[in-house]
């Protein structure tokens, strides 16, 4: 199973349908990667599918899928990974992400349902993530979600973390955003969960916009800019961790492209700042 995943570096953007005119008047060094729902893309032709071609061919890629639903209880999807494979093998796809979430029942459900913090669900999981890392035969990595009730939980959302990235050995895309929505909803210390990440398992790293129903319940929508607060925790990552690839999350209310760029040079300037960490001040990060 080769290691040799996610091999960007800088700050990317999420490509949207949207974009595939106003991008191509952008100079390939202002975008180090572009990442995109392989689902929204396999087998899309027409100008649309020409279009994702020279894109593959100008900038690197990462995949982040939406609908392989690894903590759902329905069969794991094999027909939907082999191809996803191949769909990786022909546009040089640089890695595969998936929620840690489940997104089926009896059939799709259209939302990222949060999975029960349990040893069974645990267990669970991480026998998903192997089979899809058998048949894509590579390391994929998971992303810890926003979630807004935990039923049935037996253990923390951090120790559920921790135990699916050690039990599966899976690589985590780390979102910082959702850690600050999460800590707004639960109740709990942002930065001090983020110092109980294990910095060697991030490949890369999401930020985005949310939208603040009231003062004690934000909505994970990549629908708006990006605020101070999740700015100050994509830093302390980069303090605690090491600058680590950044990808700009917008899914709706798409400003400008310029606007965009705008906060990608704000993700160089927070990389541009981080302070260097060496593995012996890692290892001693507060905890």
């Amino acid at each position: 199973m080769s290691n040799e995943t996610f091999q960007v570096s800088g700050a990317g953007l999420g490509f949207r349908r949207c974009m595939t005119e106003t991008l191509a008047e952008v100079d390939a060094s202002q975008i180090d990667f572009l990442e995109v729902a392989p689902e929204n893309w396999m087998g899309l032709g027409g100008r649309f599918g020409r279009a994702f071609r020279e894109y593959t061919e100008r900038f690197p890629f990462v995949a982040h899928g939406l609908s392989l639903s690894l903590g759902g209880s329905s069969p794991l999807d094999t027909e939907f990974l082999r191809n996803l494979k191949g769909f990786m093998a022909l546009h040089n796809v640089q890695g595969y992400s998936e929620h840690l979430s489940y997104c089926t029942d009896d059939g799709h459900l259209y939302d990222l349902m949060p999975i029960p913090f349990t040893e069974a669900a645990v267990n669970h999981v991480v026998s998903r993530i192997h089979q899809t890392q058998d048949i894509l035969q590579q390391r994929i990595a998971i992303e810890n979600v926003s979630y807004y009730a935990a039923p049935g939980s037996e253990m923390t959302e951090i120790e559920f973390l921790l135990a699916v990235l050690k039990e599966a050995d899976c690589d985590l895309l780390l979102d910082v955003n959702n850690i600050y929505v999460n800590s707004v909803n639960h109740n709990y210390d942002a930065a001090r969960f983020l110092t109980q990440i294990p910095g060697e398992r991030i490949s890369y790293i999401h930020v985005a916009g949310h939208y603040t129903e009231a003062e004690d319940l934000l909505v994970d929508t990549h629908g708006a800019d990006v605020i101070d607060p999740v700015w100050a925790l994509l830093q302390q990552s980069y303090d605690l961790f090491g600058v680590k690839p950044t990808l700009l999350e917008r899914d709706f209310n798409i400003p400008p492209m310029a606007q965009l760029l705008q906060e990608l040079h704000t993700i160089r300037d927070h990389q541009r700042r981080a302070l260097p960490v060496t593995a012996e001040e890692y290892r001693h990060a507060p905890i």
